[in-house]
Formats: C-alpha cells, sequence, structure tokens
C-alpha cells in the first residue's frame, strides 16, 4: 500500500545524494546567501532572470538533508516562473508548511508536496523553509544575508 511518509523520505533522500540544480551558476546576475544557525544550514542562491521570468537557477552549501532536498525541489519547481509565479509558490509552500488550517492544492503543488510531511516536525520547518525566505529576499533585490532566526 502507498505510504506517504515512505514517498516523502525518498524524496527526501533522493534530492540530498543528488540534488538538482546544486552548483554555483556563473554568470548570475544575483546571489544571496542564507543561514539556519539553529541547524548550521548555509546556502547561496544564483538566478538570472529573462525580464520577469526566472531563466535559471541553482544553488551550493551546505546542510541536513531537509535543507538540501528543499531547495533542489524549489529550484526544480520554480525555473521558467515569472516572480510573481515563484512569489505565489512561496506564500503556498510556507503556508504548507506553517498553516495547517489552511487547505493547499497539493496537486497544484507538484512534487514540493511532498515537503508537506516537514509540518510534522516543527523544529524542521526552518530548514525546509531557509531557500524559499533567500529566494523571497533575492527576488526583492536585497543583498544582506538571510537568516531563519
Amino acid at each position: 500500500m502507498f505510504d506517504v511518509k515512505d514517498l516523502y523520505q525518498e524524496v527526501i533522500v533522493d534530492h540530498n545524494r543528488s540534488p538538482r540544480n546544486f552548483g554555483k551558476l556563473d554568470p548570475a546576475g544575483r546571489t544571496l546567501e542564507g543561514f539556519n544557525p539553529l541547524c548550521g544550514d548555509r546556502l547561496t542562491l544564483y538566478l538570472n532572470l529573462d525580464d520577469d521570468r526566472i531563466s535559471d537557477i541553482s544553488f551550493d552549501g551546505s546542510g541536513c538533508a531537509i535543507s538540501i532536498a528543499s531547495a533542489s525541489l524549489m529550484t526544480e519547481g520554480i525555473k521558467g516562473k515569472s516572480v510573481q509565479e515563484a512569489g505565489t509558490i512561496f506564500t503556498d509552500f510556507h503556508e504548507l508548511l506553517t498553516d495547517s488550517s489552511r487547505v493547499i492544492d497539493l496537486a497544484a503543488m507538484g512534487k514540493l508536496a511532498v515537503l508537506a510531511g516537514v509540518r510534522e516536525y516543527p523544529s524542521r520547518v526552518k530548514c525546509a523553509t531557509l531557500c524559499w525566505h533567500t529566494l523571497r529576499a533575492l527576488l526583492a533585490g536585497d543583498d544582506a544575508p538571510v537568516s531563519t532566526e
């Protein structure tokens, strides 16, 4: 029988072992660092925009499996999206992990929906959202490193 927890673990392990879009994007139009002092996760996001569309994105850094998998899934999920679409995905993803009262269309979330399991581990939510907060700051044009604290 299909078990969501097994799928969650399988996807986390897969994206941690073989992260997609991992490595420095050269040249990158924008870069920004993010840090999670609680867990020690560190990453740098690299981004290129073509008008209002994310034409390329990558990341590098180190962290726990959830942090790396989330960044990997995020870069897959937003590449080719507009800045506005990425903002909507950020909001939906953040609320998926932090607001159990909101109904989220999991099918529309695609592979990102598997990270809904992080909600069961509140201390790990910051691990999963570090890359997302870094992306939001990067798209807003911020240049100060992002911290989850």
